[in-house]
């Protein structure tokens, strides 16, 4: 890995003292990061490098501190909490680590990408404060205000510490997949309350090589540990700047984080909508969302706890599960089928049939048909006909109007047989009519048939 952690213009603030220690922080990191790829270096240059890096760290917090209370800055407090965690928790769980590893490269690898990902997030977002530039927080905010107001700060965080222009494209965002995602839980509550927050933040892969990766100066198109650790302190940092806008007891801490299958990820909305759903784009850098459930319990065995124990390991899994996946996708690729239906019983019943031999995506409108048919697009849409506001013929009108769908194959999914109905939408060229309470085994055997007819076409 060629990787090249050096100080931007973005990162500066305008105040000389910490300007200059965050530049020799990020010289110094970026001197480990050369230690660690050079097979010839000691574990003693290692350990003396790391510990030189600790110290610069810990007199800056103080030269930091000592600053803003020579300008009565009023996040002193907060500010100094967060330099004592990571100080007296973070540092010396990645120490230990190192310590009963003997300095393994993995383990250096896990040190450097924590690091890296705590000082990009702590210097982008609460040095930036310092200044004057942190954003007011929330206060008697209905709640619908508060969402609006919620979209701001984050559009604008996301231009701050990354420099993307971002845009809220659906505020009412349900799970869909798009591209390969990573997805991140975190949980915060207080010690003795059994109220829960929890924040899902899903990225597209390409979104965190662009940004994390960016920032890292890592030159592959490939997720690896290094990143992965440097993206989760990084979007914990992110998070931590969002929820100062929430009315959330001062005591409420991280609590728990883990990474999730997309699998995983998907029972949470199966089940239960989030309070707060929000899809963006960055342009051509790529997609992510954010999610909060609260007060919330997810069930046991959603996700293994990342801890300080076992953080290496179950990052290194995570990465291996993804790429055994993407190996067996691409061994055996699933033809992607969309179910389109109002009611959730059809929606659910024509999964559980048919997600064994295909990758089938839900929606419950017209809607979010379109939205999820941007986000991934399917092989086959079936296509509830009576749904209300928007119904399957209006929704096939879209989809035919838009050129890069309108070759989309659409199945009409139908309560009766109705010769007048389709008849009606015979110029928007179904693929075919399916009665949705037909026999399970029928209703697939037809879809089948469907794809084998295509294939044996494609062949030919």
């Amino acid at each position: 890995m060629d990787t090249q952690f050096e100080w931007q213009e973005e990162y500066r603030i305008g105040v000389d003292i910490i300007d200059r220690e965050h530049q020799r922080l990020f010289r110094i990191i970026n001197k480990l990061f050369a230690f660690k790829e050079e097979e010839k270096d000691t574990q003693w240059t290692c350990q003396e490098g790391i510990k030189y890096f600790k110290g610069h760290a810990v007199k800056h917090f103080a030269d930091e501190e000592a600053y803003m209370a020579s300008i009565n800055y009023e996040g002193l407090e907060e500010h100094q909490r967060i330099h004592r965690n990571f100080r007296e928790n973070t540092l010396p769980a990645l120490e230990q680590e190192l310590e009963q590893t003997d300095y393994a490269p993995d383990a250096v690898e896990h040190f450097l990408g924590v690091c890296a990902g705590w000082l990009i997030g702590h210097t982008l977002s609460e040095d930036q404060a310092i200044t004057g530039k942190r954003m007011r927080t929330w206060e008697n905010l209905l709640p619908g205000e508060e969402l609006t107001a919620m979209k701001k700060v984050i559009v604008q965080l996301v231009f701050d510490m990354f420099r993307l222009e971002s845009q809220v494209i659906s505020d009412a965002y349900g799970g869909e997949k798009f591209g390969k995602g990573v997805y991140y839980r975190l949980v915060y509550g207080a010690d003795q309350d059994e109220k829960k927050q929890e924040i899902i933040l899903v990225f597209e892969e390409k979104l965190l090589i662009n940004t994390v990766g960016k920032v890292m100066g890592i030159q592959t198109n490939k997720l690896d540990t290094m990143l992965i650790n440097a993206a989760r302190y990084t979007a914990r940092q992110f998070v931590g700047r969002v929820m100062e806008h929430f009315p959330t007891p001062e005591t409420y801490k991280m609590r728990e984080e883990n990474l999730l299958s997309y699998e995983q990820f998907r029972k949470i909305f199966d089940r239960e909508k989030p309070q707060v759903s929000l899809l963006f784009n960055t342009g051509g850098a790529g997609y992510f969302a954010y999610c909060v459930i609260a007060p919330h319990l997810l069930e046991s065995g959603v996700g293994t706890p990342i801890e300080n124990a076992n953080a290496l390991s179950e990052v290194e899994q995570y990465l291996m599960r993804r790429e055994e996946q993407a190996k067996e996708e691409q061994a055996h690729p699933k033809q992607k089928i969309l179910v389109v239906d109002d009611s959730m019983t059809i929606r659910q019943g024509m999964k559980q049939l048919l997600e064994e031999d295909y990758e089938v995506a839900l929606a419950e409108s017209g809607v979010a048909a379109i939205r999820t048919i941007t986000l991934n697009q399917p092989d086959l849409v079936l296509l509830d006909y009576e749904m209300p506001v928007c119904d399957g013929k209006q929704t096939l009108e879209m989809l035919r109007s838009e050129q890069a769908f309108a070759e989309i194959p659409v199945i009409f999914l139908t309560g009766r047989r109705d010769t007048e109905t389709m008849i009606k939408v015979m110029p928007l060229k179904p693929a075919g009519y399916l009665l949705k309470h037909a026999k399970p085994a029928e209703l697939k055997k037809e879809i089948d048939a469907f794809f084998q007819k295509k294939q044996t076409a494609n062949q030919n």
